[in-house]
């Protein structure tokens, strides 16, 4: 109570300070001189207004900057711990936090896009029954993030499994991979299958594919 209080009276505090500030603010500018004013709105003005520009554009190229180099530590991080895990569902575990750290890009992941490609595959085949479901959806949808042709044939099985939701995560896999191969098949599943989520993500693996 004595917090909540205390922010209202610095709340109060800011808005006298604020109005004092413009009302000073008008009173200065109406005892300007005509030509000081003139000077002001010609001159300061403009000035003051691509300052603000400029900083603010310097500001966002540092924040971006310092934001990539942060992910790709991370990234190089989770790479480290992936490689060197030995527990089969740790490291199922770091795959999806990398590629999830990368935003779904290839980028900076030469040294094991081979062993994500494997570790997947293997996954979506064997983790059979109904509660495994979760590990082979994605499994199925970071797979299309690979840009691996070959995966294809996979994905278009898993379009077939009995979870709707693994069925959900082929067709978007099958978007992100932009695979022209899959169009009829994700049409039919589109337009057939009982599962409203699939539908929609077959319509916009469709979309993804024609763009």
């Amino acid at each position: 109570m004595m917090e909540r209080d205390a922010r209202g009276h610095a709340n109060l505090t800011s808005i006298i300070v604020l109005v004092g500030l413009l009302v000073a603010g008008v009173w200065i500018w109406k005892k300007l001189p005509p030509d000081t004013q003139e000077y002001v709105v010609d001159q300061i003005v403009p000035m003051a207004a691509g300052g603000v520009i400029i900083g603010s554009i310097v500001v966002v190229v540092i924040r971006n900057l310092t934001r990539r180099a942060a992910q790709r530590r991370e990234r190089d991080r989770l790479i480290t711990a992936f490689q060197r895990e030995t527990v089969p569902s740790k490291k199922l575990d770091l795959s999806f936090a990398l590629m999830e750290c990368n935003a779904y890009r290839t980028d900076g992941l030469d040294t094991v896009g081979p062993d994500l490609k494997d570790l997947w595959c293997t996954t979506l085949q064997q983790a059979v029954g109904d509660e495994q479901h979760r590990v082979r959806g994605m499994a199925a949808s970071h797979l299309g993030a690979l840009q691996d042709e070959s995966v294809v044939p996979l994905l278009l099985k898993a379009l077939e499994d009995d979870h709707p939701y693994v069925r959900a995560c082929a067709a978007l896999g099958l978007g992100r991979l932009r695979a022209v191969d899959a169009r009829e098949r994700l049409k039919t599943v589109m337009e057939h299958d009982w599962d409203q989520t699939v539908r929609g993500r077959a319509r916009e693996a469709l979309e993804r594919i024609r763009g």
